[in-house]
């Protein structure tokens, strides 16, 4: 990770998917009505940090959530509103056979997978999916390509993997690190401050 920049990170905002506790992984969902209400939040609470963004880089997952989340953060900031970069080392860990199911269910569905993942949640990886140990490696690539100043949407999981190779996490903190869609991480210097 490359001292000196500082990384803005907004989660996208809450999906259709996400109000009814549907796994999303890598699929496509929607913004809520909620949610595109916290997508142009962002940009009041960046814009007196970052002005008009001169200089920065925006890049977000090429998801749907995440692109309509960067796109209604920049027109609040009075940005072009499609100009930014879509990266897929930014996409949100790899739920396999898991997706498109609801969290309720997967105990029922899925109960050998579902205690695996009770047992070793940072290493576990559903079937045809990826562990938050292979998203670590992932977003550390990513995080190399950082040069300047970066405002980026992306999604919970990558977000718990960001703060463990920023801040220096054990595997054993980062499942449950929270994830909110209301609030923006600032990384800079080696600590993480919340805006929101």
């Amino acid at each position: 990770m490359k001292r000196g920049f500082t990384v803005y990170f907004a989660r996208h905002g809450q999906t259709t998917w996400n109000a009814i506790r549907r796994i999303q992984g890598q699929i496509n969902s929607e913004l809520s009505e909620r949610g595109q209400q916290q997508a142009s939040a962002y940009a009041t609470l960046l814009r007196p940090v970052i002005g008009e963004g001169t200089g920065y880089r925006f890049v977000a997952s090429p998801l749907n959530r995440t692109v309509a989340t960067m796109r209604l953060l920049r027109e609040g900031l009075g940005l072009e509103p499609d100009a930014f970069e879509r990266d897929d080392l930014l996409k949100e860990i790899h739920f396999g056979t898991w997706e498109g199911s609801m969290w309720g269910e997967v105990e029922t569905k899925f109960p050998e997978a579902f205690a695996a993942r009770a047992a070793d949640p940072y290493g576990w990886a559903p079937e045809g999916g990826e562990s938050y140990a292979l998203l670590y490696d992932r977003i550390a690539r990513w995080a190399d390509t950082i040069d300047r100043d970066t405002v980026v949407v992306s999604h919970g999981g990558v977000s718990r993997v960001l703060r463990q190779h920023w801040l220096g996490l054990s595997p054993a903190e980062i499942t449950e690190l929270k994830v909110p869609q209301d609030k923006i991480m600032v990384f800079r210097d080696g600590a993480m401050t919340w805006l929101g």
